[in-house]
């Protein structure tokens, strides 16, 4: 930990977005694809040189102390990354363009997902793992800088429950001892054995379910990380079928609670699993829009003299619970029973609804995007408590100190983050239709953008958009919504404040 300490942060970032090159080089020279092989071994050792150069000429200087500091540092890794994930990119895929593969690295950093590549067969198997590598470590990326960066300065959803002005860092003995780069490798060693753990555990049981070894692992990345990523095209093409499903359904429970992973900090401990707000808001929507979609599959049901077909009625039952769940997470994997769920009944595309997942998001502190549920069940609990008013304008809301707080401060921020996030949505909804989409593909490519869910574009329109479709311009106004929503505006903004950069 020592030694590390007088390189800059983003020195060290890049120095393992260069190693981690190595292991698709591996994988492809056991596949005996050497050109795939040395496009990502030459990639990897001449940026591990040019980082040992950078990190020579940067080293001792002086640290940054704030946590608001690095908030520049996690904007800076969405910018340099990227490009540097698509030089291997780019030559093991020599008739791309480099903005695509520019395009691609940062969907997959992000935990976006959106693939300009969704033909079978267009990307060797080393590049497919490739791609799944970059969204594992964008995620886990995700989860540390939430715990040490954003969780201090009161941002990421935090601000909900500690009742502090957003992007303001609390004076502590831990802040005081530790800088964020500390605090940052510190997270990552108590986070990674959990979230690597997690990961081999989900590939293995994906394997006993017979998917096949490279896209079990691709699954098991995308599910851990909220990616989605697949090598084939989604769930439907795997091999491990509904009991795969299942086991990645388990999984994904990952993303609704931060108190679910080990080694993750919590301001809120003597909060049981039950009466957790995000677990209850998970749960709500988990079954509520499934009852929904089933009751209108069984009046379809009704109609067509079907109600005997308890299978395809267990069927339509079980699309609706996964692909809720996976969407709600921002993961984006579709059910291999969510086609014939909707034609059970003759129900069309669900795109509001699927749109409305995504955007309410998953757990605070986790790799899922979107508003979070813990924003979401904070203005549930202020327009729950207006309506008693309404009704009883002298009662008393009770509950204690922490419900108080979280109908007051906590809705008032999440209602300041709920707006920043709609005015996100038209401006770069306006963005695109500049760059010449319609209204309604701007609208759901925006949404897919923002809350990092790229699969919204087959599933969430009317006709499947294809990212490959866009212009230069319309790619580049995606990367940027998708950088904002993975950072959020509040992070954002706080980084633009003028008590950051003055000395």
């Amino acid at each position: 930990m020592g030694w590390l300490r007088p390189v800059p942060l983003i020195v060290v970032l890049m120095a393992l977005a260069a190693l981690a090159m190595y292991v698709p080089a591996a994988h492809a020279l056991a596949l005996r694809q050497h050109e795939v092989a040395r496009a990502f071994f030459y990639s990897g050792t001449i940026l591990l040189i040019l980082n040992a150069m950078i990190a020579i000429a940067t080293a001792n200087r002086p640290p940054t102390r704030e946590a608001r500091g690095h908030l520049g540092t996690l904007v800076g890794a969405y910018l340099i990354l990227p490009p540097m994930l698509a030089l291997p990119f780019t030559i093991a895929v020599p008739d791309t363009s480099f903005t695509n593969a520019w395009f691609e690295m940062l969907s997959s950093f992000t935990t976006t997902g959106a693939t300009l590549y969704d033909t079978p067969g267009r990307l060797p198997p080393s590049v497919h793992l490739w791609r799944a590598l970059v969204g594992w470590l964008g995620g886990f990326f995700v989860l540390t800088a939430a715990m040490a960066v954003l969780a201090p300065l009161t941002l990421g959803g935090m601000e909900v429950l500690s009742g502090h002005a957003p992007g303001r860092e609390r004076v502590t003995q831990i802040t005081r001892t530790a800088d964020p780069s500390e605090r940052l490798l510190r997270q990552s060693l108590a986070l990674f054995p959990a979230y690597a753990g997690l990961t081999i555990l989900l590939w293995l049981l994906l394997s006993l379910a017979g998917e096949s070894g490279l896209v079990g692992l691709v699954h098991a990345m995308g599910t851990m990380s909220t990616s989605g990523i697949s090598p084939v095209e989604g769930l439907t093409s795997g091999t491990a079928g509904i009991p795969g499903e299942v086991i990645i359904f388990l999984f994904l429970f990952f993303a609704v609670s931060r108190r679910l992973l080990p080694g993750t900090a919590m301001v809120d401990r003597d909060t049981p699993i039950h009466r957790d707000p995000e677990v209850m808001m998970a749960f709500f929507f988990l079954l509520g829009v499934p009852v929904v979609l089933f009751l209108r599959h069984w009046i379809g049901a009704i109609e067509t003299e079907e109600v005997q077909n308890l299978a395809a009625a267990a069927r339509a039952m079980w699309g609706g619970l996964f692909t809720t769940l996976s969407f709600l997470t921002t993961t984006g994997y579709e059910s291999q029973t969510w086609a014939a769920s909707r034609s059970w009944s003759g129900l069309g595309t669900p795109g509001l609804i699927l749109l409305g997942l995504a955007i309410v998001g998953g757990g605070v502190a986790t790799t899922a995007g979107g508003v979070k549920l813990l924003r979401v069940y904070a203005l549930y609990r202020h327009a729950e408590r207006e309506l008693e008013r309404i009704v009883h304008p002298s009662s008393i809301g009770g509950q204690g100190r922490v419900a108080r707080q979280l109908r007051r401060e906590g809705a008032y921020v999440s209602w300041i983050f709920f707006m920043l996030f709609a005015l996100s949505i038209a401006v770069v909804t306006g963005a695109l239709s500049v760059a010449g989409l319609p209204f309604e593909p701007a609208m759901v490519l925006t949404i897919a953008s923002l809350t990092t869910t790229g699969q919204l574009a087959d599933l969430a329109a009317s006709t499947p958009i294809r990212w490959s479709g866009l212009g230069d311009a319309a790619k580049i106004i995606a990367g940027v919504a998708m950088v904002v929503g993975r950072m959020e505006t509040l992070a954002i903004l706080a980084l633009l404040a003028p008590a950051t950069w003055r000395r």
